[in-house]
């Protein structure tokens, strides 16, 4: 290794990955300025439901279970730059109509839902497309530097918008934020449309039909593909559900406004910025017991964070939970996506999305469900408790298997 792939930017030397990631900072930002916008009108709908919180995020990602694997067979079968330009102008298309019906004072909770539900069609195919697309920047050797960064922007987004949106929203309204979240797509459709697709490292020879089944297939025969997934599954069902237990941790346990809830998220942010930056230096694929081990700490940590007795507390356990979020959940996309041949990627990428965003309606569903009946502080320990107990199986399993010891390829932290 040379001292220059070192360099935690070194992605950025790519002129098409930097154009990418200067677009996504600023669409993932509008992105987290819609999710608290979002979350705050259905509370303020429904006069703080949980269960009406949870079903809307529900709404939002049911999609994902069922049309994410035909989206991956999408990006291996199509051009990847054009599904994500189509994907980002219809998502900035769904995000004004929705922020124009807040401004007209005519939104009602069906409307929030509907928008949910079609913007989480189309996230269903640019998702997957986005996540293997990073391959093609940067190709094999850039891409755990360059999925780090991606990491890193989306959490710096999550740092910024939050914190922002409390201050928008209490300022403008939830209108005016949804509306500013539907031009931030723009910046994503100028940077892909002006790369240069003769750079980019797609993959050789023909997939044929590219079909589903075959991509399943492909994981099924790995079990050191399996292992990473299926802990995954787990943990992104019980306890990657924070998008519905922060809101109701300001508003129901701390009896705080936007802005505090803002400061929560933000917490959880800055966590999970910290731990895609500290992924930059990874230079190959992770061994298997970094994945497990990092799923031990995940569980630990969101279970004291549910215990926090104050906000200040909850501050800082929730910065400690994103970092050991992020640092988990980059662990297994390295290990996944170093670990499968590139003609499958996309698909392979697809089960990835459909196992952290598919998943979401469900977990949604049971936090909101649990802090509904038993409170807040219990679907968050929960979650945290199920996360630890299926990591720790893991770590057992693997042993069994000989999987921890290996290292298949060339393996970092």
């Amino acid at each position: 290794m040379t001292v220059s792939t070192a360099k935690p930017f070194r992605s950025l030397a790519v002129r098409n990955f930097r154009l990418f990631a200067g677009g996504q900072v600023v669409s993932t930002a509008g992105t987290w300025l819609m999710i608290v916008a979002q979350d705050w009108l259905v509370l303020g709908l429904t006069n703080g439901s949980p269960t009406a919180l949870g079903a809307v995020t529900a709404l939002q990602f049911a999609p994902m279970m069922l049309l994410t694997l035909y989206g991956g067979r999408l990006a291996d079968r199509h051009d990847k730059r054009t599904l994500l330009t189509w994907a980002n102008v219809l998502s900035g298309i769904l995000a004004l109509a929705l922020g124009l019906s807040v401004l007209a004072d005519v939104v009602r909770l069906w409307h929030v839902g509907f928008f949910a539900l079609a913007l989480g069609v189309v996230n269903s195919v640019e998702v997957p497309a986005r996540v293997s697309f990073v391959s093609e920047m940067v190709g094999p050797e850039l891409l755990p530097n360059a999925s780090a960064l991606s990491a890193a922007y989306f959490s710096i987004a999550r740092v910024a918008g939050p914190g922002l949106a409390g201050v928008l929203i209490g300022t403008f309204g939830t209108g005016w934020v949804m509306t500013a979240n539907a031009v931030s797509y723009l910046a994503t459709v100028v940077a892909l449309r002006r790369m240069r697709p003769g750079e980019l490292h797609r993959p050789r020879g023909a997939v044929g039909r590219a079909r589903i089944v075959d991509g399943l297939r492909h994981v099924a025969e790995r079990p050191d593909l399996v292992l990473p997934l299926g802990l995954l599954a787990v943990v992104s069902l019980a306890g990657l559900n924070f998008h519905v237990t922060l809101p109701l941790l300001a508003s129901a346990v701390f009896h705080a406004n936007v802005g505090a809830f803002g400061l929560l998220t933000s917490a959880f942010a800055a966590g999970s910025l910290l731990a895609a930056l500290l992924t930059t230096v990874r230079t190959g694929r992770p061994a298997a017991r970094t994945v497990v081990v990092s799923g031990v700490a995940f569980g630990l940590l969101e279970v004291a964070a549910g215990w926090a007795p104050g906000f200040v507390s909850a501050m800082v356990l929730l910065a400690l939970t994103g970092f050991a979020s992020i640092y988990f959940v980059q662990a297994v996309n390295h290990r996944v996506q170093l670990g499968s041949e590139p003609h499958y990627r996309g698909r392979v990428m697809a089960l990835y999305t459909l196992i952290v965003q598919g998943s979401t309606p469900l977990g949604a569903l049971g936090a909101g469900w649990l802090a509904e009946q038993y409170g807040t502080r219990s679907a968050i320990v929960v979650g945290g408790l199920i996360s630890l107990a299926t990591a720790c199986g893991a770590a057992v399993f693997a042993r069994r298997r000989t999987e921890l010891p290996v290292a298949v390829g060339p393996a970092g932290g």
